[in-house]
């Protein structure tokens, strides 16, 4: 089997553990594995790393069972067990809560988000782990950050490595260099025993596929796109943007110049009682 496709995702993944210092000796890591092909990856990938660092840190897989329709286990479990990773498969029914939940053509993904998380975390805690890994890549951090400033007037996205509300773990994101197109050849490659969502994967008419569609196709066009994008979001320039928070815009003023008061629009009409005349 050709190596080159495995050889550039392990490149990026140690990358990025590196610019980040994602894991350090003897941490306990535990990934999120989902059952789909990024998850997969991941966990491939981290045990290979774990191999070739022989076994300096280590490493569990936990998989959140939805009771989602159609959810069979059984080739993700003999999966696990002939790459000798220690595993767990919890059983929670959080697919029924998502459905009463969530009116029928709204999309599903926050709130079965949260519950997961909620779920992922709490385990980590009860069973020692400090650090939890998981799956999203270049392309996802990207969509989000295009999603963030069109749907919700921010600029932010998926940071590679952030702390939980409760400061208890350290939440990673060892794929955030790899490319979605190079992990779906590896999984095709590995041929891993995948186990689709019933969910979020059934909704086309989701905004995160048309941000997809919408990146993919400016790709055409430049395939710069896409890397400029993520480098966009370790290229952070505050004095060209409008938060106030990270740039003190008013008290800018040239050289030499002293800071007067503001003006004052107190003594104004409000806008209503302003008269306009036509011309």
């Amino acid at each position: 089997m050709p190596a080159s496709v495995e050889r550039k995702l392990l490149h990026y993944l140690k990358r990025a553990i590196c610019d980040f210092r994602m894991i350090q000796p003897r941490d306990r890591v535990m990934v999120c594995l989902s059952g789909g092909k990024d998850s997969y990856t991941l966990l491939y990938l981290l045990n290979k790393l774990r191999h070739i660092l022989h076994y300096s840190f280590d490493l569990f897989s936990f998989t959140l069972d939805q009771s989602q329709p159609g959810w069979k286990d059984a080739g993700m479990r003999t999966w696990l067990e002939d790459q000798k990773i220690p595993y767990e498969i919890l059983t929670k029914d959080t697919y029924s809560i998502v459905k009463e939940k969530v009116p029928e053509g709204s999309t599903y993904c926050s709130l079965c988000s949260r519950l997961r998380r909620g779920i992922i975390y709490s385990y980590a805690e009860q069973q020692g782990f400090k650090t939890i890994a998981l799956g999203h890549h270049r392309d996802d951090l990207i969509q989000t950050l295009l999603m963030s400033v069109l749907y919700n007037g921010q600029i932010k996205s998926m940071p590679p490595k952030l702390l939980t509300d409760s400061g208890k773990q350290l939440v990673i994101r060892p794929l955030v260099y790899c490319q979605e197109a190079d992990i779906i050849e590896f999984a095709r490659q590995q041929n891993f025993p995948i186990i689709p969502c019933n969910l979020c994967g059934s909704q086309e008419n989701m905004a995160r596929v048309r941000i997809k569609k919408l990146i993919a196709e400016l790709a055409k066009e430049n395939p710069k796109i896409p890397s400029n994008m993520l480098h966009a979001l370790s290229s952070i320039h505050p004095s060209q943007l409008m938060d106030s928070q990270f740039w003190n815009f008013k008290d800018l003023k040239p050289a030499g110049e002293e800071l007067t008061d503001t003006l004052d629009f107190s003594a104004l009409p409000e806008e209503s009682e302003i008269e306009t005349t036509k011309v």
